[in-house]
């Protein structure tokens, strides 16, 4: 599996945060095409304290190259440009990973 991982940092408007997850990212997201599967993982805490995290959310694609398909779409292009300005004031960090599971 492959997947698209974005992290939000905790802000002090949390509310305008939690719209755009709902109202933008989310929704357009689950248009992807190629998406496997979605998840979401609201953080609650570190060890030791408090997180400067908030929410982190997970695309699940079946490889890398479905996943360039899909991101190469218009509803993958229009989930980057909603993004990029979330990116560029650090408020959130996106990074791609291959994701394996074992049985134990």
């Amino acid at each position: 599996m492959f997947k698209f991982t974005t992290l939000y940092r905790k802000v002090d408007d949390e509310n305008l945060l939690e719209e755009f997850f709902s109202s933008t990212h989310l929704p357009i997201a689950e248009q992807l095409p190629n998406l496997v599967k979605r998840e979401v993982c609201r953080i609650s805490h570190k060890p030791g304290g408090a997180s400067r995290f908030l929410l982190m959310f997970e695309l699940y694609f079946e490889s890398e190259e479905s996943f360039q398909d899909a991101i190469r779409t218009p509803v993958g292009i229009q989930l980057i440009q909603a993004l990029q300005p979330w990116a560029e004031k650090k408020i959130i960090t996106w990074f791609y990973s291959e994701s394996f599971e074992e049985d134990g």
